[in-house]
């Protein structure tokens, strides 16, 4: 079954979404990526990437290379925006990593957030009921290591946000979908 990796236009295989970590990963093994390769893989128009940079969203690029948090923290834009607003965004990523431009007083790691975020999601489909989530969310979380008292705690609020954001705006495509067929 074909799923589009969340805040991407990529498209992948269910069964292979374990990997998508190491995807994504791979493509830095150069270095860091320009602004067009951003674009190309979520979709975004390189003057939005810019803005989101300027209005301090993220960190700018150094020497016009992004990367692999820079990416995941566009990404995670992009994907929660059909849900939230960027102020709710923002303050969500403040909420555990402080200053958006400032990657020093992070609690977690952009990639490290989103990557927990793709196993939630993943297993998101495949269960029905918040006690599982719970569970699962439980297990992801237990191989976060924290840098501070509480850490731990902070991290699975906003990952429930995320899931549950993600989860709406997937389920407004499909609504979208099914008004559009009664034409």
């Amino acid at each position: 079954m074909n799923w589009t990796i969340p805040g991407t236009v990529i498209p992948v295989d269910m069964q292979e979404a374990a990997h998508i970590p190491e995807q994504l990963s791979s493509v830095f093994l150069a270095g860091g990526i320009q602004l067009g390769q951003v674009s190309a893989i979520t979709g975004l128009e390189p003057y939005t990437i810019q803005n989101w940079v300027k209005r301090g969203f993220l960190s700018p690029p150094v020497k016009k290379r992004y990367t692999l948090e820079q990416l995941c923290r566009i990404i995670t834009i992009n994907m929660l925006k059909p849900a939230l607003s960027l102020e709710q965004i923002c303050g969500l990523l403040q909420y555990i990593n402080g200053s958006l431009d400032d990657e020093s007083d992070d609690l977690i790691d952009d990639s490290q957030l989103y990557f927990l975020f793709i196993r939630l999601a993943v297993y998101h489909r495949k269960i029905q009921n918040s006690q599982g989530r719970e569970e699962y969310l439980n297990q992801v979380l237990s191989e976060y290591t924290e840098p501070v008292p509480g850490a731990r705690e902070r991290v699975g609020k906003v990952l429930r946000i995320m899931l549950t954001a993600w989860a709406a705006s997937q389920l407004r495509l499909v609504a979208e979908k099914m008004a559009n067929e009664l034409s």
